[in-house]
């Protein structure tokens, strides 16, 4: 039965990264309003005489939404069927994840409809990384009560590994958001081209080494230093490489002056990845358990024969 949930909301995690992944296509290909009504494009379900690579962007898009909707609906209603034999905050999770995920349908509708206003863009952007990180956050709570809960760590520790984690995390949703504003004003572009709008661009690059740092210090000090467990290893490693990779992808963004969309992408698709890592890690920093407990000895043969 969690073993299941397990495998949904993992999928579930996945879907909306790429969806992330593919709004951050959908606006470097300047594809945000290639199917100008809403829910439906051109009044149809598939456009398929009016299919082109942007109209095909925003259709995927929607539908990736839309399947993620149905996902998370299923998992709410397995979370309340199962209630007495599952985590008791499963149901709350789910059902937040829920309406933010109909919220995230209203923002994409009203983008749409109000022309790809930057408010809206932005809070549409905002409230996918939210979800990210709460379903990152479900999906590794899940794993952990999977776990034998043998030797629960102290809760001072605890809470020193939660902070930081979260504290990155945060760190890095803001540096997101400040991205978004950015892209969603094309302030780079006009920057770069004109000498427009660069005080936002100023904004973004002034918070990269500080939220960068701070992912990098929790990185090291999981993985270097005494009192961490072994299973926090592989996620620390991950928000350490995935911050310096995404300090990289910022740089040739600009050095590229926007002209490589899968570079643009990437740099948006790896905040995401990035934000649903640090929030599995703040998860397993509050409820980890000692992924390896050592098993009491069986009584040998003998042992047992003589009794």
């Amino acid at each position: 039965m969690t073993a299941g949930l397990l495998f949904l909301s993992s999928h579930l995690l996945v879907a909306l990264v790429a969806l992330v992944g593919i709004g951050g296509a959908t606006r470097v290909m300047e594809a945000g309003l290639a199917c100008p009504d809403w829910p439906l494009c051109y009044g149809t379900l598939l456009p398929g005489d009016r299919m082109t690579l942007q109209v095909f962007l925003e259709w995927f898009h929607r539908l990736d939404a839309f399947l993620v909707g149905i996902g998370l609906l299923v998992l709410f209603s397995l979370s309340l069927l199962w209630r007495a034999r599952l985590p008791g905050w499963l149901p709350w999770l789910s059902g937040t994840a829920l309406l933010l995920v109909g919220f995230q349908g209203a923002l994409g509708a009203f983008t749409v409809l109000q022309l790809l206003r930057f408010d809206l863009v932005t809070a549409h952007l905002a409230t996918a990384l939210v979800l990210v990180a709460l379903l990152s956050g479900l999906h590794q709570g899940l794993a952990v009560a999977l776990l034998p809960n043998d030797q629960e760590p102290a809760r001072s520790a605890r809470g020193l590994w939660w902070l930081a984690a979260a504290v990155a995390m945060v760190g890095v949703f803001v540096q997101a958001l400040s991205g978004a504003l950015m892209a969603s004003q094309w302030a780079s572009g006009r920057c770069l081209a004109s000498g427009e709008a660069c005080a936002w661009l100023g904004i973004h690059r002034q918070l990269a080494s500080p939220v960068a740092g701070a992912v990098l210090l929790l990185g090291v000090a999981v993985v270097l230093l005494p009192g961490a467990q072994r299973r926090q290893w592989p996620l620390a490693t991950a928000a350490m490489l995935l911050v310096i990779l995404q300090v990289l992808l910022g740089v040739f963004t600009l050095r590229l002056a926007l002209s490589v969309p899968l570079v643009t992408v990437g740099h948006q698709l790896t905040a995401a990845l990035l934000v649903a890592v640090l929030a599995a890690l703040a998860v397993q920093g509050w409820r980890s358990t000692d992924p390896c407990p050592i098993p009491a000895p069986s009584p040998s043969p003998l042992q047992t024969s003589h009794g």
